[in-house]
Formats: C-alpha cells, sequence, structure tokens
C-alpha cells in the first residue's frame, strides 16, 4: 500500500461543530419570507450540501418563483455575524501541528462564499494548501471532483489520500473515487476508520505505517 502523503477535511461537522450556525443562517431566510423554521431533517439537509442546493431544499414547497426570491435574498445576508455559533474542535490546531510538514493537507467543502471569511475568522489562512468550494467546481459533494481536482493539484494518487468527513455525503464523496474515509464523531457511517477527536487519528494504522 502507497506510504500516506495527503489528509483532507470536510468543513463542517469536521473542522468545526456549525449546526448551530446554520440553523441560524437558514431559519432567517424562511422567517424573511414568512415560513417556520427548519424542522431536523431540513437541518440535517442544511449541514451536509452546498447552499443553493439547502435553499432549493427548504423552499421545496414554495413557488419556484419564491425559491428564486430566496436565492436572490441570501445572497444578501451577511453571513458573519453566524459565525460566532461556529465551534472550532479544540484539538485541531494540534493535529495540524502533527501533519506538519510530513503530509499534505486540504479542505473539500459544499461551502461556497462564505470559506474564505471561516478561515480568517479562526485563524487557519495558510493552515490549508488547498481548499476546494462548492464554487470551484461543476459538480459539488457528493460527487468527486472536488477530491479529483485535489489530488491533481499535488499530483498524488487516491491510495497517498484519506478523507476525514461525517456525513453520507462525505462518504459518498470518497467513495466515488475508492478514497479511504475516516468517520469524524459519526460512529454509524459507514468508513474505514471511526474517530472522535483530531487526536485519535494520529493513532489510526495509516499513519503508525509512515
Amino acid at each position: 500500500m502507497s506510504i500516506l502523503k495527503l489528509v483532507i477535511f470536510d468543513c463542517d461537522g469536521v473542522l468545526f461543530d456549525s449546526k448551530e450556525a446554520n440553523r441560524f443562517y437558514y431559519n432567517r431566510i424562511l422567517d424573511h419570507f414568512g415560513h417556520p423554521p427548519m424542522d431536523d431533517e431540513e437541518l440535517g439537509y442544511v449541514h451536509s450540501h452546498n447552499v443553493m442546493d439547502s435553499v432549493d431544499f427548504i423552499f421545496r414547497r414554495y413557488s419556484p418563483e419564491q425559491i428564486t426570491e430566496a436565492h436572490d435574498y441570501r445572497k444578501a445576508v451577511d453571513y458573519a455575524p453566524y459565525l460566532e455559533h461556529m465551534i472550532m474542535e479544540p484539538d485541531l490546531l494540534e493535529f495540524l501541528d502533527f501533519l506538519k510538514p510530513d503530509y499534505h493537507t486540504a479542505i473539500s467543502t459544499n461551502r461556497t462564499t462564505t470559506m474564505p471569511t471561516v478561515l480568517k475568522i479562526f485563524g487557519l489562512e495558510g493552515k490549508f494548501e488547498k481548499v476546494v468550494t462548492a464554487l470551484d467546481v461543476q459538480k459539488p459533494k457528493p460527487h468527486p471532483e472536488a477530491l479529483v481536482n485535489i489530488l491533481n493539484h499535488f499530483d498524488l494518487s487516491v491510495e497517498e489520500s484519506v478523507f476525514i468527513g461525517d456525513s453520507m455525503v462525505d462518504k459518498e464523496h470518497a467513495a466515488g473515487i475508492g478514497m479511504r474515509l475516516i468517520a469524524f464523531k459519526s460512529p454509524d457511517l459507514p468508513a474505514d476508520y471511526h474517530v472522535s477527536s483530531f487526536m485519535e487519528i494520529t493513532e489510526l494504522p495509516i499513519f503508525k505505517s509512515n
């Protein structure tokens, strides 16, 4: 088996606990149009899908005209106030220090325009060598295009890489090109490995064998 050289992270649910931030953000859009807040199914959906698909989903019961209006409105909503509801994983920085300089690092996320702001606010600018958002690909997750993009950037193979995710979207994302998956705080998610913290990852066989 090839030596591990690249660690790719999902953002929401991995780098950050961001469900509450997403709850407040999408509920604001619904409230603007006089609709009730999201139910648990909708909250789960927006947690792992890009903003375009998420707005389509939470407005699926309403008219096409209102869906268009909702997209126009969400483009005008500043996401920055919702960052206070995001919680960075406590051992993320320690894990990133562990990875350097032996491993490359990247992010594959379904976030869009908010990603640069998130990285800046939490002091993570420059911590990842490659960041691919839903705006950088023609087909966002779960399609594996972003992972292919990242592998090509580093000129590495699937066997030299691993993806850290927390949802079925992430599982399908990695499975699309046969990449190994580390399930983060998701014990029921089918994956090659399961962890409840970043530093647990350092004890996995794929790191021990390097």
